[in-house]
């Protein structure tokens, strides 16, 4: 498998990610558990400078 490939399915995994730990701490903030809304909403911020570093590298190799 070609280097470009493996880097999009990384941001396509990297954007689930994103997605499911958004829904998680809406659920969790509905139901007023905060502690777990604070601990999605970090993973939610971890998880955007992977993507951008990913992204980044992907952008410069020759396809």
């Amino acid at each position: 498998m070609r280097l470009k490939f493996i880097g999009v399915a990384l941001l396509c995994t990297y954007f689930m990610m994103n997605i499911v730990f958004t829904q998680f701490m809406v659920h969790q903030y509905y139901y007023e558990n905060y502690v777990n809304v604070l601990i999605f909403g970090g993973l939610n911020i971890v998880v955007f400078p992977l993507a951008l570093f990913t992204y980044k590298k992907t952008k410069n190799e020759k396809a």
